[in-house]
């Protein structure tokens, strides 16, 4: 088998790699059967000379490979014919930028696996960058909340060397009694509570959070599905049931909203389940948020605020609860400020690129090399062979050329 890992294509460039050198290096020595061939590239950060050290080939042509890695939407105009991909799609929720992608991948009789779905037989994602992403998020919260009102500065993630750069910034703030809402539970939370308690922010459960009023101290509290949702019919909140039928609960969010003064998304939203706010909570004079950062990034999504992906050049904007618009960023002490960077582990593309690396090939690349015994690999494939997969054929419409995005 020979592996090809792309150069990453997606504009603007991302600088993060699937396998690093000395991983390539092992697989090789695991695996003799095995062939790694990297696409050269000026902007991964990892350099083109270290693969070749470690005597890894370099190769503009991928044509000869068997399986292509990348990690971000590969451009159309470089798709592969007959080949099996594996990066990000972003197409499992029917994200109309990448419509023309899909139907490309099955007109082309491409494999795609997405990294995304590769999950073991309990539905648990095996692969990720869910940890940096929540790490960089917090970060980038804490430090636009510190702009905001104009308490402490912050080095932008992307300036410092690394994860203990980071967080030795982290260390070195006197926060105010603020209080911060983390949603979610997964690897991307995980991240971004490391990151609080690396602040030295204090942990509160949800009944303190909401009502004590007498805390000061900065301090935190982490949401789990069954705090902000609820069933429809009063039943019991069942978190499997929630993640099967996301569209008989109804959102139970907005008593955060006047007990929160940082909100930090870092929950996976399915657009069956209810939104945490609308334009119309954020209008109320209970509403308090003044900074959110919004790690999912979901366009339109739970989170009425974010309109649009920002960069991490430039990371934040303001909204209008008013206008429903999106405004400046500081340009207004009515506005909220939002940070929805969709790229967030790209400030610490090394480091991301390791923990990545590590887990795709310890517990992905065996499935791929050998026989997939425990079905991972094919619960994570949407297309095979020009077709859709029995698991993903409600993308069908999607893929029609006539489809059309709904409007929220």
């Amino acid at each position: 088998m020979k592996i090809g890992i792309l150069r990453e294509g997606k504009i603007p460039p991302d600088k993060r790699v699937p396998l690093t050198p000395r991983q390539c290096r092992s697989i090789l020595n695991i695996y003799p059967n095995v062939e790694i061939v990297i696409q050269p590239s000026d902007f991964r950060c990892i350099g083109d000379d270290e693969y070749r050290k470690a005597g890894i080939p370099l190769s503009e042509d991928l044509k000869m490979c068997d399986v292509i890695l990348g990690v971000k939407e590969v451009p159309v105009s470089n798709l592969i014919p007959d080949k099996t991909y594996l990066f990000f799609s972003h197409t499992i929720k029917k994200q109309p930028y990448n419509k023309g992608l899909l139907q490309q991948i099955l007109k082309k009789n491409i494999r795609l696996v997405d990294y995304e779905l590769l999950t073991d037989s309990k539905g648990m994602r095996l692969i990720g960058f869910g940890r940096y992403a929540g790490l960089v998020g917090a970060y980038n919260g804490l430090l636009t909340y510190g702009k905001r009102l104009g308490l402490y500065e912050l080095k932008p993630a992307h300036l410092c060397s690394g994860l203990n750069e980071m967080k030795k910034e982290v260390r070195g703030i006197n926060l105010p009694p603020v209080k911060i809402a983390i949603t979610g539970n997964g690897r991307v939370a995980t991240g971004a509570v490391e990151l609080m308690e690396e602040a030295g922010v204090s942990r509160l459960p949800v009944t303190e959070y909401l009502y004590n009023d007498s805390i000061q101290e900065a301090s935190y509290v982490q949401l789990t599905p069954g705090d902000y949702n609820r069933h429809k019919d009063g039943k019991a909140f069942e978190l499997l049931h929630f993640f099967k039928q996301p569209e008989v609960y109804v959102g139970n969010f907005r008593r955060f909203l006047s007990a929160t003064d940082l909100f930090i998304s870092a929950a996976f939203w399915d657009p069956k389940a209810p939104v945490l706010f609308t334009q119309q909570d954020m209008l109320k004079e209970d509403f308090r948020i003044k900074v959110i950062a919004d790690i999912t990034c979901d366009i339109n999504g739970s989170i009425p605020s974010t309109q649009r992906a920002a960069t991490i050049a430039e990371p934040i904007y303001d909204y209008s609860p008013v206008s429903d618009q999106i405004e400046p960023p500081l340009s207004n002490e009515k506005h909220v400020t939002v940070m929805a960077v969709d790229n967030l582990p790209c400030e610490l593309p090394k480091d991301a690129s390791v923990d990545f690396g590590s887990r795709l090939m310890n517990r992905i690349l065996p499935f791929i090399i050998g026989p997939d015994r425990e079905e991972v690999i094919k619960r994570a494939t949407i297309a095979v062979d020009g077709h859709l997969t029995k698991r993903f054929i409600y993308l069908s419409d999607y893929v029609a050329e006539n489809y059309t995005a709904p409007i929220n």
